[in-house]
């Protein structure tokens, strides 16, 4: 168990400029991938700016989910996780938990992630966690704008890992084969108040590190994230207007043999009579994707740290981890 301890203000938290990564220029893309590199050894959290998304796609894809969470529970239930064979659709509150030893979070969700009909190969074949996606009926057009706002998601996915790329010395495209139908869950989450009589250390979000490569989050303004950082102090990060925050997952930590952090993070909604809506997207190399120590990270015994894994297989046991401890 983690207990909660109050966090110190932001101060170490980079904003990085995508702006010029985007130019047919290696120069320029190698000089921001070195701003991540610096980043990637100390928090593993960075916001971003000029990165291309429309400020009306991000301030939609906030409002669908307030629209979604504001509907009647029975509205929601109809597509109840409990009803997939894959986790997707509706999590209600105290569903999942995030931080071993402690209470359920307290956060109501909903996921969706690479949709796929009963005929795909994957769905034939059993493999953990994919399927098809449930829709909801309501909020009207539910299901085109939030795949709209994946499409978005996808290109800065595929920008951010190639400058990732170039952050370790290696080719800009080094990533490009898992990349072509790439694995993702997004979610929409609301976080209520903070209870006054919540359980001992029960939280928004508990104390943890995402499981995949990158996260894509888009926060709204009441605030409520907070980031360990590489001596261990937890710090606030405060909602930056048209930023997204990028945090690394641990199977950067297993790309880059310990030298990139996947550190901890949780949410705690303190804010009086204000709900918190966020919506993080994974975003990992496709399922069968052997992850493996990187060339220029090899130690010079020749062995790492971490044992090679596939993206799929480490994601399947964390899924069975966290809502196995919830149930």
């Amino acid at each position: 168990m983690i207990v909660y301890t109050p966090p110190k203000p932001a101060d170490n938290i980079p904003v990085i400029d995508l702006g010029p990564s985007f130019a047919d220029d290696t120069d320029l893309k190698k000089a921001v991938a070195w701003e991540i590199h610096k980043t990637a050894r100390d928090t593993g959290f960075f916001y971003i700016t000029n990165h291309g998304v429309p400020q009306a796609t991000m301030d939609g894809q906030l409002e669908l989910a307030k629209q979604f969470f504001d509907l009647p529970v029975d509205e929601k239930m109809k597509v109840d996780a409990s009803k997939s064979s894959c986790t997707r659709g509706y999590e209600s509150p105290g569903l999942q938990t995030l931080d071993d030893g402690s209470p359920p979070d307290l956060k109501e969700g909903f996921l969706i992630g690479v949709d796929l009909a009963d005929d795909h190969p994957y769905v034939r074949d059993g493999v953990p966690n994919c399927g098809s996606n449930q829709w909801p009926e309501k909020p009207e057009g539910f299901r085109p704008r939030y795949e709209g706002y994946v499409d978005e998601m996808f290109r800065i996915g595929r920008h951010l890992m190639s400058l990732i790329a170039l952050s370790l010395d290696l080719p800009e495209d080094y990533f490009a084969e898992g990349l072509r139908e790439p694995l993702f869950n997004g979610r929409l989450l609301k976080y209520g108040p903070q209870p006054a009589d919540a359980a001992f250390n029960q939280i928004g979000a508990g104390a943890h590190t995402d499981w995949g490569m990158i996260t894509i989050l888009l926060q709204d303004d009441v605030g409520g994230l907070e980031v360990e950082n590489a001596a261990g102090e937890w710090i606030a990060a405060p909602p930056i207007p048209g930023t997204f925050i990028i945090n690394l997952g641990e199977m950067v930590r297993l790309l880059t043999n310990g030298l990139y952090h996947a550190n901890m993070h949780r949410v705690l909604n303190n804010q009086s009579g204000r709900d918190r809506y966020s919506v993080p997207t994974f975003f990992d190399p496709n399922y069968f994707y052997e992850v493996s120590c990187a060339p220029t990270c090899m130690p010079e015994n020749g062995k790492p740290d971490y044992a090679a894994t596939t993206v799929g297989g480490h994601i399947a046991e964390m899924y069975r981890k966290t809502y196995g401890l919830a149930a």
